[in-house]
């Protein structure tokens, strides 16, 4: 999947009819426990014929009932479909794929492979399930999360892409050979996504393992993008420098968005802007761009590649629909926000569109052209991992990705007592879910820990001087740190800290004061304003 560079559609907003939300066929909205069960017979119908005529290929073939290799011949859709096993609640199905994937996935082999898809899929994917492993009843080894088998598959797999950083502005190449390094030959040409998506599964990854090495390669590859920006914010093709990206999509997008050029086409590949909207709280621009990427889901029963808005149709060479999720991912977090009915109605219309037009005997099938439903002999690994995901996490509001931090995981590992399973999980491009708890677990330094403990305590503390002198009060007072003995907030803990870190002067208490969303919003340094 292309790193969620995200497109403004202001325009659309304006060209395209205000879709409202209506009721389902019966008069009512969706049932979510209904398509709950939808979809997860959608899992199975392609998990199951994955297993039964592809595996271990990475990808299934759906129409001849075969598979082939991809991405880098790692058993993909295996390890793709992974989290999504827990997420549906199979934890045996999960506990059997982490044992096979163990014995049957080799990195030393002389393939070619995607350095940004490899990242994605099977890095990402190796470490999500790995920080998932102890909530599916894995027995964990000693010193988990710092430690196990798919943390050091997923290293092994993450030193296999380092070669590829060996450029002279830090900027991966596109491809690598897993066994020789980077081909003499290779081109340095490759785009934004290549190169700014790494700092999510490397950054883990150091913090998991303790080697630097991983974060400090994808930040030196983020700055270097950064700095390579023209005097309008856009990443440019520049060959002044060894590796130069090529001008995607968005940036003509922005440019239209701008009013500097007129381009009638929009890319319906990255329909997760509404999703990013409805993040930083703009809930009404969201629902307005989500409705007219709905209406034309509605026109074809799934999104072309390209749309041509004056003509209200799709581009020549671009009428595909590859089961992408984009739109069904900001339908997720939309519905989060504002429990609008329409964004289940738009997860019961993908069930019902992508079973109609995609289904086959050997599992769901890649739809070349949405004009007249033909069908395409691929099924990307990303449906299992993101589509179908999407989906379920939409209709199942209590599944625990969702969960508010009522509810978390207390493991002791080699540096202290650890807190995982709160919730507030990261999903890489590949959907892949980070806890970012897990990413203070594994470290020996903790002083930006005690920072943030003082921080708390020193807060709570005023918080508690100011009400004495408050004539009302509420009865149940100010919510104080949990006392359990081995806590990190615990008194114990707080003065074994002071032992160890040198006194510091007081901080003043961190001030988040409210910012307009035209100072929130912006795009390599490009602030949009929205006009729709």
């Amino acid at each position: 999947m292309p790193f969620r560079l995200l497109i403004p559609l202001g325009l659309l907003c304006a060209l395209l009819p205000q879709h409202h939300g209506a009721p389902g066929p019966d008069g009512s909205a969706p049932d979510p426990a209904h398509y709950r069960e939808r979809v997860k017979a959608m899992f199975y119908h392609a998990y199951d014929s994955y297993l039964e005529n592809a595996f271990p290929f990475d990808e299934l073939r759906p129409l001849t009932c075969d598979g082939h290799d991809t991405w880098g011949s790692f058993s993909l859709t295996l390890i793709d479909a992974l989290d999504t096993l827990l997420i549906l609640g199979n934890v045996s199905e999960f506990q059997r794929v982490v044992e096979v994937l163990q014995d049957s996935v080799d990195f030393d082999i002389d393939v070619n492979a995607s350095v940004f898809e490899t990242n994605i899929r099977v890095v990402g994917g190796l470490l999500s399930a790995h920080l998932l492993s102890k909530k599916a009843g894995v027995e964990v080894e000693a010193g988990w999360p710092c430690s196990g088998p798919l943390l050091r598959m997923a290293e092994e797999a993450a030193r296999k892409l380092l070669p590829a950083f060996q450029t002279p502005t830090g900027m991966p190449y596109g491809t690598v050979n897993l066994l020789h390094g980077v081909n003499p030959g290779e081109t340095p040409v490759t785009c934004t996504a290549g190169i700014g998506t790494f700092i999510v599964e490397f950054a883990t990854l150091s913090s998991l393992t303790g080697d630097p090495v991983f974060e400090d390669v994808a930040r030196v590859a983020l700055m270097r993008l950064w700095e390579s920006r023209s005097d309008i914010g856009l990443v440019e093709y520049n060959k002044a420098i060894r590796n130069y990206t090529r001008f995607d999509d968005w940036y003509l997008w922005v440019q239209m968005y701008k009013g500097t050029v007129s381009m009638p086409v929009f890319q319906s590949l990255e329909a997760y802007w509404p999703g990013l909207q409805s993040l930083i709280g703009d809930i009404d621009n969201a629902m307005r761009t989500f409705l007219n990427y709905y209406t034309v889901w509605k026109q074809f029963g799934g999104l072309p590649e390209f749309y041509n808005i004056p003509q209200g149709y799709t581009v020549e060479k671009r009428e595909g629909y590859p089961l992408r999720p984009e739109l069904i991912e900001s339908a997720m977090y939309l519905y989060r926000a504002t429990g609008d009915p329409t964004l289940l109605e738009l997860g019961r219309d993908a069930v019902e569109s992508i079973e109609k037009i995609s289904k086959v005997e050997c599992g769901f099938a890649t739809i070349k052209d949405l004009r007249d439903h033909k069908l395409d002999n691929r099924m990307e690994s990303f449906f299992l991992a993101e589509t179908v995901k999407y989906l379920y996490l939409l209709f199942d509001p209590t599944n625990f990705i969702h969960n508010n931090g009522s509810t978390f995981d207390a493991v002791i590992t080699p540096y202290g007592e650890c807190i995982l399973g709160a919730g507030g999980y990261i999903f890489n491009t590949e959907a892949h879910p980070i806890d970012p708890a897990a990413l203070h677990c594994c470290q020996r330094l903790k002083e930006e820990q005690w920072e943030v403990e003082d921080l708390m305590r020193e807060f709570y503390s005023l918080k508690r001087s100011r009400s004495k002198f408050q004539k009302n009060t509420v009865s149940s007072g100010p919510w104080e740190p949990p006392a359990r003995p081995g806590t990190l907030f615990s008194p114990e803990n707080h003065d074994q800290a002071r032992e160890r870190k040198p006194a510091k002067q007081k901080v003043p208490l961190l001030s988040c004061p409210s910012q307009p969303f035209t100072s929130k919003l912006a795009l390599l340094g490009q602030v949009f304003l929205d006009s729709s």
